[in-house]
């Protein structure tokens, strides 16, 4: 059973909020400003531990607030060295955060990596080969679950305090989890703010990058507010594919979408934006299909990332062969773009690119299944929370 906190949680808390919160119980601005400190450097949740704050100050907050984390539910580590948490709110709903470590060939070793975030429980889009897509959308995530994701992360791996950048390992994040950042912006917004605060976790927005399947008015609003590295997630380059397999396109088609992505704040050559492209086997994988996609961003400052289909129960659509990937990828290549084809991380535990889905919504699913071919019928929908 889950009990709904009466404190207040402070994570998520924008400066502003924060300070208003210490107005409200009469403290002055400074105590916003340590508190911020000991939560977003330190990594602290408990106010007896921030020893700069008087006893008596410490006994006044813990009657009023929390510093609060989601909880681990579950954690998974792959083969790969990929690590996977599902995450439970307050409200009993969960959602999943991936570590995706990388490689330093010459040491051998994981040196840094990054934390794939989600940004709602569920999606509210509904692309074809993505399993997150198959869930429904439950809610947004607030600005605390999204901000939590990350320390919950930092917790896992005992990267508090906020160490120097060239010795943390927690050093990248993008927000390419379950669901669609840009109708969450706000919430999303807020949380990375926290997350660049240069007092706090202190990320950079170069570190920083947010992916959309191609909410097109809210592009140029993520650009000029936070100004991170943008992603595409575009993966078809017509539109009656893209339609088919990617039904947001039918709002915001692939003219539409690239005129956004011409006037996106901060792209240049040194900040090109990354076109996730999902190779799908006889669906968007010929060598036609790369010479278009090079007509259709022709002129802007951009950057492929090919990834092959992960597979996942149920999927109408097959992976692409090496040969084909591999051709595709010269293509793009001998015309003068990066075009790395990135191999598949965490498969084993389902944390690959488009693989995440709510630990909670595939057990349902798997018992409703089970039932059913019991003939008992359930009251109702697996995916409902």
């Amino acid at each position: 059973m889950n009990t709904v906190p009466t404190k207040t949680n402070l994570i998520g808390l924008s400066r502003a909020q924060l300070a208003a919160e210490m107005d409200a119980i009469g403290e002055k601005p400074f105590r916003a400003k340590q508190l911020w400190h000991w939560m977003y450097n330190r990594g602290e949740t408990d106010f007896a531990a921030m020893s700069s704050i008087s006893k008596v100050m410490q006994a006044k907050l813990a009657e009023h607030f929390e510093v609060r984390r989601p909880r681990t539910e579950r954690e998974m580590l792959s083969e790969d060295g990929t690590r996977k948490w599902l995450l439970k709110f307050d409200d009993g709903n969960e959602a999943e955060t991936v570590f995706i470590p990388d490689l330093d060939e010459e040491l051998g070793a994981v040196h840094r990596g990054s934390v794939c975030i989600s940004t709602q429980v569920g999606c509210t889009l509904t692309c074809k080969f993505c399993h997150t897509g198959t869930q429904l959308l439950v809610r947004n995530l607030t600005a605390a679950e999204i901000v939590g994701q990350f320390m919950a992360g930092r917790d896992a791996y005992g990267e508090w305090p906020t160490p120097d950048d060239t010795r943390r390992l927690l050093s990248n994040i993008v927000v390419m989890g379950m669901g669609e950042p840009l109708y969450n912006f706000e919430n999303v917004a807020t949380a990375l703010e926290i997350l660049m605060d240069g007092e706090g976790i202190g990320i950079s927005k170069r570190r920083i990058t947010l992916s959309t399947s191609g909410v097109v008015p809210m592009m140029k609003e993520c650009g000029e507010r936070l100004g991170v590295n943008l992603a595409i997630s575009l993966h078809a380059v017509t539109d009656e594919v893209r339609d088919r397999i990617m039904p947001i396109n039918k709002k915001y088609p692939l003219k539409e979408l690239m005129a956004a992505c011409r006037d996106y704040p901060g792209a240049s050559n040194a900040r090109r934006i990354t076109f996730e492209y999902i190779m799908l086997k006889g669906v968007n994988d010929s060598a036609a299909d790369a010479r278009a996609l090079l007509k259709l961003i022709k002129g802007l400052p951009a950057k492929f990332n090919l990834i092959p289909f992960n597979p996942w129960p149920g999927s109408e659509f097959e992976t692409s062969d090496m040969k084909t990937v591999k051709a595709f990828s010269d293509i793009l290549q001998d015309n003068g773009y990066s075009a790395p084809i990135r191999m598949p991380r965490g498969r084993d535990i389902l944390a690959a690119c488009g693989q995440l889905r709510s630990e909670s919504q595939r057990e349902k699913a798997s018992r409703a299944k089970a039932r059913a071919a019991a003939g008992i019928i359930d009251e109702h929908h697996p995916t409902e929370g």
